[in-house]
């Protein structure tokens, strides 16, 4: 199953859902049927499963339930059976699909909750052999549903998700994924504002698994919010870790999770997106006489803002080892009175290890900037400072929200583990700068300056002229590639004040860029050299996928192999081209390593088809669209697409097909060309256009052509006329005197061997007669055109004929070759012609914009400065004075 199939089908079902549902709401209706629909599949039949699917209480009896007049109440009691045999009573978000209020009344009612579970019932959506990509793509599209429902439904409900990226990096930065299974020790997991679970999630796919492909971490978590908890719930089951405990309840004011002792339990990692400056925290908890005592040594946050009451509980949840990875407003970082008290009490503790500053609006629900902190109590009185990322300037925009690219994910990722400082980016910080010179101020943008890459206009160079060679020396990347360049292109003719002029026209600047010898060697290592050797040096990994292979470290290996890479390449950021893997694995690669996984290489051998649709009645008498399985309406491999059989085993074939589809475009453009030189008032086709004159119907051309045939006139055939109507009155001798008078009738064959009139021979002797005709003068133009056109059509569909004879003729061989091939063939076709082709083509592609982007920029420079102010001053001096002299010229005064 494929995450790009997937999704569309259930973005179908909120569709059944709108009027009386409120966008919020959608999940909560189609989540549930995806859950229920999930489990129902996965373990109906099945002993000591995970959960038990009886009798009337799965997927099948929902199916029988639509259409029926109560078919709303039918479903509540399915679902709430299954919800009682597994005693999750309460565990799931609180829906009822007999709820007239938001689903309508009577027919409304039952076709609503019909054709939801009508999408979900198709065949597409059938988990019970989805062995391609386990519970992750099921889980995943969980949390898909959950960005989209976020973005539709407004700031009221979108801080329960965290989007995923911001989820990965917390994941990867907390340290999760370095432990080790021990049979003393059973590390845990805890988000205390759980929200859908997606952070705990992400956290828990970090950490190792033992021997039976278990996270060896035990989840824990709090959502204040029932329904959201419902959901949690839901996600960690999809995601194969529905041993995870989530309990009800609001945190602050009662932690679900203690010790024998009544303190709050203890954990090895915490991961946290709370509500963002909580203005209701202090509700129904008196701070200073906290039992957890949570405050103690640090002070009492704000009444009307908790993020500092959340950012306490888990410091004192944590493990004296534990780790932590928060998410937190800006404001935490340099907010004065009270804040700044604990927020210097922290520091002095030194427990923050590492705080990442995130883009604006990020987030969904809220537009308030945001930072990631990451706490480390272990070893934390020997730690010097703290690392600090700004990373607010690297994403992409995703309609009104930001979104992380995989390139920023994975800088940020890797500068912070490798602690490694860069200008304008990243930078440790001592506790005592913080402490002593910035007394406490976490401000990133205080100890990381922005590198400002725009350029100054340059005053001086506008007045006197000239380039000033700052400008210049902001293209050093260029430079650096072909120093030569620089000397080609600008001339310095002020060394003291470092002003440059063009050495060559503007015209000829890009030319000399593209052209320049040093470039393109640095192009072709980048394409070519550095390109190869990644390609070999992961050829061996793709090439040996199986069924322990684990997609998630295949695809972080192969990464930061190109990362590696490309390191040192010139053109290319090495993480601009990281992202180019990274969008193909998201988009189709990691499908298809799903699939080898499941089902080996010979998956390549497999063939998908689209099926002509047809309309049948189903079980409730309804009127549904079915696929017609008796015709194919087209069809492609579902690993290997049919475009790269077709150009490796029969190009013949496909060259073709390709000369005949230009030949029939030739020819359509021609009769375009035809149309339209003769669909005027006056033109010669005007009669056989259709209402709206861009088309000429075949029954309009043959109906005119024949009205015109009616037209023709000759001697020939005025005499074959009247000898036919004489020949049905067996006026033999009048025919005779007829033929006597009338000379063009000699030439015609119309006796029978005894010399007696044949009716056959007169009436082939009139066609005879007819096609020598001729249409009368004033329409033999016309008569022409439409002749031509004609022709050329009926060209035209002999060519479509041909192309769709040889197509035919092509799928056959396509589909044959599909079954013979063998697995070393399958692997060839995938790593070479689908995988690596399409990767070095978009690395190719991201080169092409750098190079135009260096291109552009130093035309900006050259035009910038091309002309002084004195002289645009002469400029439009001397054409206001043409003007005023034209104007006085043509009689006005002023």
């Amino acid at each position: 199953m494929k995450k790009s199939e997937l999704y569309p089908l259930l973005l179908e079902s909120c569709n059944k859902l709108r009027g009386g549902v409120e966008p919020a709401r959608y999940k909560d209706y189609v989540l549930v049927l995806l859950f229920f629909k999930y489990v129902s599949d996965r373990y109906k039949g099945q002993p000591f499963a995970e959960f038990k699917i009886s009798d009337g209480a799965s997927f099948d009896d929902l199916i029988k339930a639509k259409g029926k007049s109560d078919v709303g109440e039918r479903v509540d009691k399915i679902i709430q059976k299954f919800l009682e045999d597994n005693k999750l009573q309460g565990a799931l978000p609180d829906v009822s699909f007999n709820n007239p209020d938001e689903l309508g009344y009577g027919k409304e009612l039952v076709d609503k909750v019909s054709g939801l579970i009508a999408v979900f019932q198709n065949p597409a959506i059938d988990f019970k052999n989805n062995r391609a990509s386990g519970d992750d793509i099921i889980g995943d599209a969980y949390e898909y549903f959950m960005m989209k429902f976020a973005q539709e439904s407004g700031k009221s409900k979108g801080q329960f998700y965290t989007p995923s990226e911001v989820s990965r990096i917390i994941a990867r930065l907390i340290g999760i994924g370095n432990i080790k299974q021990m049979p003393t020790k059973k590390w845990t997991l805890y988000d205390p504002a759980a929200g859908s679970g997606s952070l705990l999630i992400r956290a828990a796919d970090e950490a190792p698994v033992d021997e039976n492909g278990d996270s060896i971490v035990t989840i824990f978590g709090q959502e204040k919010d029932i329904a959201t908890a419902g959901l949690a719930r839901m996600n960690l089951i999809l995601h194969h870790k529905g041993t995870g405990e989530i309990k009800k309840g609001n945190t602050l004011v009662s932690p679900a999770f203690t010790d024998d002792f009544g303190e709050l339990k203890k954990f090895d990692f915490i991961v946290m997106n709370p509500p963002f400056s909580d203005k209701s925290w202090s509700d129904g908890i008196k701070a200073t006489e906290d039992k957890y005592k949570r405050f103690d040594g640090y002070g009492i946050p704000p009444e009307k803002n908790g993020d500092y009451a959340w950012f306490l509980h888990v410091l004192k949840s944590l493990d004296d080892n534990g780790k932590a990875g928060i998410i937190m407003p800006h404001g935490i970082l340099f907010r004065g009175n009270s804040e700044e008290t604990i927020r210097i009490a922290i520091l002095r503790k030194r427990y923050i290890k590492g705080i990442i500053s995130l883009p604006a609006n990020l987030f969904y629900g809220t537009g308030i900037p945001a930072c990631i902190v990451i706490i480390d109590k272990e070893n934390a009185d020997t730690r010097d400072g703290i690392f600090l990322i700004d990373a607010s300037r690297g994403f992409k925009k995703d309609g009104n929200k930001n979104r992380l690219r995989e390139q920023d994910i994975e800088k940020i990722v890797r500068t912070f583990i490798n602690q490694e400082e860069i200008e304008g980016y990243s930078r440790f910080v001592k506790y005592s700068d913080i402490l002593e010179k910035n007394a406490g101020n976490l401000n990133v943008s205080r100890y990381i300056q922005k590198i400002d890459d725009t350029l100054p206009q340059n005053i001086a160079a506008h007045l006197k002229g000239g380039i000033p060679g700052t400008d210049i020396d902001s293209l050093k990347r260029l430079w650096s590639i072909s120093p030569a360049l620089k000397q080609k292109i600008f001339t310095c003719t002020d060394n003291q004040q470092n002003i440059y002029y063009l050495a060559i026209p503007t015209e000829n600047i890009e030319e000399a860029i593209w052209q320049d010898v040093n470039v393109q060697n640095e192009k072709k290592k980048e394409v070519d050299t550095m390109f190869t050797q990644w390609r070999n040096a992961v050829k061996s990994i793709l090439l040996n996928i199986n069924s322990e292979t684990n997609p998630k470290q295949l695809i972080r290996a192969i990464s930061s192999m190109l990362l590696d890479t490309y390191k040192s390449a010139l053109l290319l950021d090495n993480y601009d081209v990281y992202d180019c893997l990274l969008n193909y694995w998201n988009a189709k690669l990691q499908d298809d390593v799903y699939a080898i996984k499941a089902y080996g290489y010979e998956a390549g051998r497999e063939i998908e088809y689209e099926y002509v649709q047809k309309k049948v009645k189903d079980e409730s008498g309804e009127t549904v669209s079915v696929d017609d399985t008796s015709k194919v309406k087209s069809f492609d491999g579902a690993l290997i697409p049919r475009e790269i059989i077709e150009t490796s085993y029969f190009p013949e074939d496909l060259n073709a097909i390709n000369a005949l589809a230009e030949q029939s475009t030739a020819l359509k453009a021609e009769l375009d060309e035809m149309r339209e030189e003769e669909s005027g008032d006056d033109g010669l086709l005007k009669e056989v256009l259709n209402e709206n004159e861009d088309g000429i119907p075949k029954t309009n051309l043959i109906k005119r052509l024949k009205e015109l045939d009616s037209k023709k006139t000759s001697v020939a055939m005025d005499a074959m006329t009247k000898l036919m109507t004489l020949f049905d009155e067996d006026k033999t001798d009048e025919m005779e005197v007829l033929i006597s008078k009338t000379p063009e009738l000699a030439k015609f064959d119309i006796r029978n061997k005894n010399g007696t009139f044949g009716k056959a021979k007169l009436k082939a002797a009139f066609k005879l007669a007819m096609d020598s005709a001729v249409v009368p003068e004033i329409y033999k133009e016309e008569y022409d055109a439409l002749l031509a056109y004609q022709a050329k059509m009926i060209k035209k569909e002999e060519t479509d004929k041909a192309i769709k004879e040889a197509q035919k003729a092509l799928d056959d061989k396509v589909q044959a070759k599909y079954v013979e091939l063998t697995v070393d063939e399958i692997k060839h076709l995938l790593f070479n012609m689908k995988w690596m082709a399409k990767l070095e083509a978009d690395i190719k592609d991201e080169i092409e914009q750098v190079l135009n982007t260096m291109s552009a920029k130093v035309l900006l420079i050259a035009k910038r400065y091309e002309h002084t102010l004195g002289e645009i001053e002469e400029k439009a001096e001397a054409s206001r004075k043409a003007v005023m002299a034209a104007l006085e010229r043509m009689g006005y005064k002023w």
